[in-house]
């Protein structure tokens, strides 16, 4: 199981770190320990990946995901991390063992960086934001 935030700027652009560790960009978050419960991890997550002490709100965003080679099947979330102030913004540090950096990105140009299936869920994440409601996906889509 997985969890991450959606975090934007005063102009709707959404934050993505750029792992050391993959090819690609992603929202902050990541894998939820044993005996955590999403909402811990993706706070826990914050603040190592960000240096930002954070309380995401509400769920935005459940993604079931098959399995596939050398993985099982997954449940990914993504919580509203709300909009960040400028102050916020400028206090992120990154860890450099774990992130390259970070960017603020229109859906357009998130949708360039990021791998389709997470293109879908940020997508999806904003519109649920947007609607006040909360989305669940397989792989990526509406059901």
């Amino acid at each position: 199981m997985g969890a991450g935030a959606l975090l934007t700027d005063d102009r709707g652009r959404v934050l993505l770190v750029e792992p050391a560790y993959k090819d690609y960009w992603e929202i902050p978050g990541g894998a939820v320990e044993a005996d955590e419960s999403p909402l811990t991890a993706v706070t826990r997550e914050l603040a190592e990946e960000l240096g930002l002490r954070l309380r995401p709100g509400r769920l935005l965003v459940t993604d079931w995901v098959p399995p596939r080679a050398g993985r099982t099947e997954g449940l990914m979330m993504v919580f509203d991390g709300g909009t960040l102030t400028p102050e916020q913004a400028a206090r992120i540090q990154v860890p450099a063992e774990e992130l390259r950096g970070w960017a603020w990105c229109t859906e357009q140009e998130a949708g360039e960086r990021l791998p389709e299936l997470l293109a879908r869920r940020i997508g999806a994440a904003l519109r649920a934001r947007a609607d006040g409601t909360a989305i669940y996906l397989e792989n990526g889509y509406g059901r």
